[in-house]
């Protein structure tokens, strides 16, 4: 497979970009950073008072490069408006290099999502929107095929780490939705919304989390206040996912799953979809995987390899899934056979 690369100086930005978004959600805290510890994880919270209230707002699991940025927040809040016009002028650079970013419907909805709180409380784009995010992380210059745009947005958390939190978005978003013309799709489950769908569109946003049962009924996201599908082997999918910065405006931070994760889930989707004869989309999930592979086995060969032996240890079912869909693509067997 032909894989094309961005320049090194949009890659180079692409990253200063990312760092900024990070920079500047940290730049946001109003009180004092707070330290909590549940089931041997740490997480920070921004510890405030509002009127009368004392709120603890989540700001993310323990790690270095973030307990480095706390350190740090006076100072990064100082350079606010520098930093957002640095931002403003690595997405121009950007955009000039070529880099695919956001529709402006998507990403006005995405940024909305952001701000509310949706991915800092445990929301991970997937599906489609999130392999786009992969131009940046990867340098990787996607073609119109291998783009297969799509106006959906699909938005997967973990139940118990919503409910973990002890965190909440904020406008609800039915709220949000409905500022953009989204209306609640009627479920079997009543009272239990989990996708809207934009009036005048075939836009759907959908929820989703991993089902560790064996129904795929709903589950509720306490955190972002909806309820979403449970869906088996979404939690290898979204175990550990990376921050990365839309390509819309100045910037919006998000999260999306590990590429290598993404590319491996990708080929037991594809067989799952052909099995419920959705051949057309099964065929966009293969091409997707496809091209990561590729990517992934020539610049991260450690990584595709730990995430494939990940997926096949799960299980009969899991490998019999992943050797149906390479049993339709020899480049991906080829490229996975020479890591694995």
């Amino acid at each position: 497979m032909d894989i094309r690369y961005h320049s090194p100086v949009a890659q180079a930005a692409y990253h200063d970009l990312l760092s900024l978004l990070l920079d500047e959600a940290v730049s946001e805290i109003r009180g004092s950073p707070k330290l909590k510890e549940r089931e041997g994880r740490a997480y920070w919270y921004d510890h405030y008072r509002l009127g009368t209230d004392v709120r603890d707002r989540y700001l993310g699991e323990d790690k270095p490069a973030l307990r480095a940025r706390i350190e740090q927040h006076q100072q990064l809040k100082e350079a606010t408006a520098a930093r957002k016009r640095e931002r403003s002028r690595l997405v121009r650079l950007l955009r000039s290099e070529r880099f695919l970013g956001m529709d402006a419907a998507t990403g006005s909805l995405v940024s909305a999502l952001a701000r509310t709180g949706v991915f800092r409380l445990g929301g991970t784009l997937v599906g489609t929107n999130a392999f786009r995010l992969y131009e940046g992380e990867l340098g990787l210059r996607l073609s119109f095929d291998q783009n297969a745009t799509t106006n959906d947005i699909d938005i997967a958390s973990f139940e118990k780490l919503s409910l973990a939190l002890e965190d909440a978005v904020e406008p609800d978003l039915a709220d949000v939705f409905g500022d953009f013309n989204f209306a609640a799709v009627p479920d079997l489950e009543r009272g239990r919304t989990w996708r809207w769908r934009q009036s005048g569109s075939e836009t759907l946003v959908e929820f989703l989390t991993p089902s560790f049962a064996e129904d795929e009924g709903l589950r509720d996201l306490a955190a972002l206040g909806v309820s979403a599908r449970a869906l088996h082997h979404l939690n290898y999918l979204i175990a550990d996912p990376i921050d990365a910065a839309a390509i819309y405006r100045d910037g919006i931070l998000v999260r999306a799953p590990r590429p290598e994760r993404f590319a491996i889930h990708k080929l037991i989707v594809a067989d799952r979809r052909l099995e419920g004869r959705d051949s057309l989309k099964s065929r966009k999930d293969l091409m997707q995987a496809e091209t990561l592979i590729a990517l992934l086995a020539r610049d991260r060969p450690g990584d595709l390899a730990e995430a494939y032996r990940d997926a096949v240890e799960r299980g009969p079912r899991w490998r019999e899934r992943i050797e149906a869909s390479l049993d339709r693509s020899a480049e991906a067997r080829e490229a996975i056979a020479r890591v694995a």
